[in-house]
C-alpha cells in the first residue's frame, strides 16, 4: 500500500495539480494518485480562475494534509533532503524560494491569456501585451538561472503553455523549454493527459 495519497485536477488542463506531482515523484514518494472529478467546485475553480488558492492538489502523508505546491514542496524537502528538491547551499537556496514564489503568485496575465491545455495547438497564436511582458519575464529568469548554475533543469516548468500557444523563445530559453519536456516525469503526465476526454467546454475553445 502506498504511503501517501496526491489528489489532482486534470492532467490536461491542471498545472497546479502537475506542479505537486513532479515533486512527489522526484522526491522519490511512494503515493497514491488520485484524480477529482472536474464537477467538483474546488478543480472547476482551479481550473476555470487559474488560481493557486485551491485545496488541489492535496497531499495526504500519514495523519497530515498538505495543500499549495509550496508547502508540499517544503514538505518533500524536509523528509527526504537527499532528493535535493531545494539547493544545499543557503544563498542558492534563497534564490530558488524568490524565483518559485515569483512563479506561485505572479504572472497572472500569462495564466489567463495562455490555460494550460497540453493536447491544443495554437500555431501563430499572438499573445496580448500583458501575457508578453509575463513571458518576456520568464524567459530572463530561465537565462539568468541558467549563467548562475549552468542547468540543465531549473526551479520550476511552465513549457507546456508555450509549446501549446507556439511561443517563440530566444535560443537559451527554447532549449531549457525542450530539456523539460523531454524529462521523463514530464513526457509521462503529458502522455496521461492526452488520454483524458474533453471534460470543461469552457477551456476547449478557439483564440
Amino acid at each position: 500500500m502506498a504511503e501517501a495519497i496526491l489528489s489532482i485536477a486534470s492532467k490536461n488542463y491542471g498545472s497546479w495539480s502537475l506542479r505537486g506531482w513532479l515533486l512527489c515523484k522526484m522526491a522519490g514518494l511512494d503515493f497514491e494518485e488520485r484524480q477529482v472529478s472536474a464537477d467538483d467546485p474546488s478543480i472547476r475553480a482551479e481550473l476555470l480562475l487559474l488560481s493557486p488558492s485551491f485545496l488541489v492538489p492535496c497531499l495526504t502523508h500519514h495523519d497530515l494534509k498538505i495543500w499549495d505546491t509550496l508547502a508540499i514542496a517544503e514538505y518533500l524537502h524536509e523528509i527526504n533532503p537527499d532528493a535535493r528538491l531545494l539547493p544545499s547551499d543557503r544563498r542558492q537556496r534563497a534564490h530558488c524560494r524568490s524565483i518559485c514564489g515569483e512563479m506561485h503568485s505572479g504572472f497572472s496575465n500569462l495564466r489567463s491569456a495562455l490555460p494550460m491545455n497540453i493536447k491544443a495547438r495554437f500555431s501563430g497564436f499572438k499573445a496580448w501585451a500583458g501575457a508578453r511582458a509575463d513571458i518576456d519575464r520568464i524567459s530572463s529568469m530561465w537565462r539568468e538561472c541558467l549563467d548562475a548554475y549552468g542547468g540543465p533543469y531549473l526551479f520550476g516548468p511552465v513549457c507546456s503553455r508555450f509549446m501549446t500557444y507556439d511561443v517563440a523563445l530566444d535560443e537559451d530559453a527554447a532549449g531549457y523549454s525542450s530539456t523539460m519536456m523531454d524529462y521523463p516525469y514530464m513526457k509521462e503526465w503529458t502522455a496521461a493527459a492526452k488520454l483524458e476526454p474533453d471534460e470543461l467546454e469552457e477551456l476547449d475553445v478557439e483564440f
